[in-house]
């Protein structure tokens, strides 16, 4: 699948969102992808599922952790497509933690699936989990790198989109952004 291919995905599903939005990085955006409205229909989790398997394949990867919630949708579907264990980490107390009676073993090759990335924090989180469970992560697979590449976390990146979305700081907004409410459409 090609990145304009995916992009059209999410065109197509009305994913692809423009307005003022508070993102989770506490960054400001004109542009939002709700992956959650494009990966409602299982045929369309189903395409962009395949696509991101296909490009990490090769690593030898015997679990997907997807952090929650965002991640949860594709990172299931890319480990159904192949063959792999599929585990989440999910908030407590503010921050993800590995739940539910979900263990990683001693060198567990773990991949890490996320819907988006605009700073890597959430990614950076399950990593960190991952290592810290004595595990060995082998890359980050994501369905759209708003960063345009610049996010790095030390391990492998594989993504359907990337791109550079403007993202401002709070106290650094555009006019026009300034008179507008900000909406927080994503994870809280």
């Amino acid at each position: 699948m090609t990145q304009d291919e995916a992009f059209q995905i999410f065109r197509d599903t009305g994913a692809l969102l423009d307005g003022h939005f508070l993102l989770r990085s506490g960054l400001h955006s004109r542009q939002f992808f709700q992956c959650a409205i494009a990966l409602q229909q299982m045929p369309t989790v189903e395409k962009l599922g395949a696509a991101l398997a296909d490009k990490v394949r090769s690593l030898g990867a015997t679990t997907v952790v997807a952090p929650a919630m965002g991640g949860l949708v594709i990172g299931q579907e890319v480990a159904r497509q192949l063959g792999l264990r599929f585990i989440f980490v999910e908030k407590e107390d503010g921050k993800l933690a590995l739940r539910r009676g979900f263990k990683i073993s001693p060198e567990e090759k773990a991949l890490i699936v996320e819907d988006v990335i605009t700073t890597g924090g959430r990614a950076q989180e399950a990593i960190d989990i991952v290592r810290s469970n004595g595990g060995n992560v082998v890359g980050l697979a994501m369905l759209v790198d708003r960063s345009n590449g610049t996010v790095d976390l030390g391990v492998p990146n594989f993504r359907l989109i990337q791109l550079q979305v403007e993202a401002f700081e709070p106290d650094k907004l555009p006019p026009d952004l300034a008179g507008t409410p900000a909406i927080k459409p994503g994870s809280k």
